[in-house]
């Protein structure tokens, strides 16, 4: 051994020939390049408004709507996801590619979806809600990070030659 680790991870290119192809063939990988950004967009916004209303007690009606518009561009987000997944790897969701990103996801979709039920459900106080977001969004803020990490992935796959490599 020289001392280096040899890292077996980077062996697999994260797209075969052919799934790039079908990746660079789909309507969906263009959605989601432009609503991701959005998506991400919204998020801070929210962030922000949901930050000041803890801070002052000021702007609930704001930060609750900031919440559900990032709540709804998280659903068409996941939901044109999958469609890209299908068109990539052949399954909606859960390709091994994508696994871990996935099972994230859906962790992040049950936050969201757990936020708008304290929303009707009696009794449930705004500093609740306001901890409910705050825990979807710090689950989403990891669920980005996985995503970010992938596209970098697959950009040193072609910059290694490792993109055009059956596997």
């Amino acid at each position: 051994m020289t001392g280096r680790a040899v890292n077996s991870s980077r062996a697999q290119p994260l797209y075969t020939p052919d799934q790039r192809r079908r990746r660079d063939g789909t309507r969906w990988t263009l959605v989601q390049g432009l609503l991701a950004p959005v998506q991400f967009a919204i998020f801070i916004v929210s962030l922000v408004l949901v930050l000041r209303y803890l801070a002052t007690g000021e702007g609930y009606a704001a930060a609750t709507a900031s919440i559900v518009a990032k709540t709804l561009a998280l659903y068409a987000i996941m939901v044109t996801g999958s469609l890209w997944e299908h068109a990539v790897f052949g399954r909606y969701l859960f390709a091994p590619a994508f696994y871990w990103e996935d099972v994230v996801s859906m962790a992040v979709i049950a936050l969201h979806t757990a936020y708008l039920a304290t929303l009707v459900v009696p009794g449930v106080t705004p500093g609740t809600q306001m901890a409910v977001a705050l825990a979807a969004y710090l689950l989403y803020v990891v669920n980005a990070a996985q995503y970010v990490v992938k596209l970098r992935r697959a950009r040193l796959d072609v910059a290694a030659g490792l993109a055009g490599r059956p596997s």
